[in-house]
């Protein structure tokens, strides 16, 4: 074999791992970055809550809410919650159900992509989680009977809160739940979850490399949308809650963060809810006990922390009926190694907003039912 040829072929065998790592991180980015929209389906009324619809402006973007006020509309404090990957505002009714009780006016909003909202054109990001949790805020803020606001949000709704925190000092508190520490970290898990035979060694690298593909189109930096990295500048009161039994983000990411908030100097409250695993931590007491008198601490309102916590727990917090609506990505996910076999097809068109050069392939795994809301 003449020496140029031989060269050129230890290149090209050199070369084939990345390209086909960066093929990896495409396919990853346009199957995992557009969530299947799902709109309400109750309302506030629908649980004996009174409530307004309201309009949030979010950049260029009117995001669709509704606020529940509480105490007969008397002035108190508020809280804005922001739900997780494609789930929707009416999914998070039990929230409100329990804080309206312990005396805290509620804004929900549908995030951008989500809910009631058309579809977006390019991938969704824990920063977009961010920008509409600080419009949240912002809205339930500039209202007359709001006093105080505190931010509570759930999985990619909770690194949205933290990320709002951290950029609008005027955030009083924060409520995380199920937070996934960092976005590579949560992409490895992904992988994991997807039973992808992918050895460690490779895995890690694999993950990092799919996260920067991911962000590139809204140029987005990993540092810049990690809630441990956020969470090193925010100085008010926070509680970050997990479930010990969470297989979608394990609880080893709280013990993550709270180990980057001990080194920064910032004291933050934690809570591990036995038996607790993704979603639904609302319908236990303990978690609905712990949360209001939290933010009862923090906001003040209309009775002691102690007598918020029992109002809540007392509240009958339920996880709404779901009903047959659209299949989600998660539930598209064949696993294993069905999933890397598009690594070997030809590519063909893409959907809306997805390069025409890449073609979509499952991404996460089948969950619960919520285990990304």
């Amino acid at each position: 074999m003449p020496r140029i040829g031989r060269a050129g072929l230890v290149a090209a065998v050199a070369a084939l791992p990345l390209a086909l790592a960066y093929r990896f991180a495409l396919l990853y980015r346009v199957r995992a970055g557009y969530p299947v929209p799902r709109p309400p389906q109750v309302t506030p009324a629908d649980l004996g809550l009174p409530y307004q619809i309201v309009d949030v402006r979010s950049g260029d973007l009117v995001l669709p809410g509704w606020f529940i006020p509480a105490e007969g509309g008397r002035p108190g404090p508020g809280v804005a919650l922001i739900h997780g990957w494609e789930s929707a505002r009416d999914r998070l009714l039990p929230m409100a159900v329990f804080l309206n009780a312990a005396g805290f006016h509620c804004l929900a909003v549908d995030v951008r992509g989500h809910g009631a909202n058309i579809a977006e054109s390019l991938p969704i990001t824990a920063a977009e989680f961010g920008s509409d949790a600080l419009a949240a805020f912002r809205a339930l803020a500039v209202r007359p009977e709001v006093t105080d606001v505190a931010l509570l949000g759930h999985s990619m709704g909770a690194i949205g809160a933290i990320l709002a925190a951290a950029a609008e000092p005027r955030v009083a508190a924060v409520v995380a739940t199920s937070t996934p520490a960092d976005p590579w970290r949560l992409t490895l898990q992904t992988f994991r979850l997807a039973r992808l035979p992918i050895p460690s060694a490779i895995a890690w690298p694999l993950a990092w490399l799919t996260t920067r593909v991911y962000l590139r189109p809204r140029g987005h930096l990993m540092r810049n949308i990690s809630a441990s990295e956020a969470l090193r500048s925010i100085d008010r009161p926070m509680l970050l809650v997990h479930g010990a039994a969470d297989g979608v983000v394990p609880v080893a990411h709280l013990g993550r963060l709270a180990a980057v908030a001990e080194r920064s100097g910032r004291d933050v409250e934690t809570l591990v809810v036995d038996g607790g695993q993704h979603s639904w931590l609302y319908e236990f007491p303990e978690y609905r006990r712990s949360v209001a008198a939290f933010l009862a601490r923090a906001l003040g309102g209309p009775v002691t922390p102690e007598r918020a916590a029992e109002l809540a727990a007392a509240a009958d917090a339920r996880r709404l009926p779901d009903a047959p609506r659209p299949p989600t990505s998660v539930q598209r996910e064949p696993g294993g190694l069905r999933s890397l076999l598009p690594l070997v097809l030809p590519f063909r068109p893409a959907g809306q907003g997805i390069d025409a050069d890449e073609l979509p392939v499952p991404a996460q795994p089948r969950q619960d039912a919520e285990a990304a809301s």
